[in-house]
């Protein structure tokens, strides 16, 4: 199973008194433009088969609706498992109940990098690693989707996405 990780695009910065619940947080307009762009370049590297999978966090789901527009993808499903501060064993539960060859899960920082490090290391793993928004990796799971068992395939920052049209 080849996994897509993709960080949300650029939000507005925290604000109590515009959005008191977080999760309404919604993007900016240049983060909507820039992941359009970007969205292009990931597009290339999809399968068309992917089904993608997003926070129910308004910047994650408005993310994860552009790219299913530009890639030309099924709408994407929201999966509470991928909000922040989600523990990183309900995200593997996830993707084996799933069982597709690939998937794209939309999400935030640092429970994307805490995914990454512990699919990559395993449980104990902490791997420093820079997940700029609208970027995005790909690790790949031969057999068994579980800790330490995913192997990097490419992690690539929002402007070579942007630039790979």
């Amino acid at each position: 199973m080849d996994v897509y990780l993709v960080r949300h695009a650029i939000a507005h910065e925290r604000n109590a008194a515009r959005w008191p619940d977080d999760s309404l947080r919604p993007l900016t307009a240049e983060g909507k433009r820039k992941f359009r762009q970007a969205a292009r370049g990931l597009e290339r590297c999809l399968p068309n088969s992917a089904r993608v999978l997003t926070s129910p966090f308004v910047r994650a789901r408005e993310t994860a609706d552009i790219l299913v527009h530009v890639a030309k993808l099924r709408k994407p499903i929201e999966a509470p498992e991928l909000a922040p501060g989600a523990p990183t064993e309900k995200a593997f539960a996830l993707l084996r109940a799933r069982g597709r060859k690939a998937i794209v899960l939309v999400g935030h920082e640092p429970s994307l990098s805490v995914w990454l490090s512990v699919a990559l290391g395993g449980d104990r793993a902490r791997l420093d690693v820079e997940f700029k928004k609208g970027g995005a990796a790909c690790v790949r799971f031969e057999r068994t989707i579980a800790a330490g068992r995913a192997t990097l395939v490419w992690m690539l920052p929002p402007r070579v996405l942007r630039r790979m049209r």
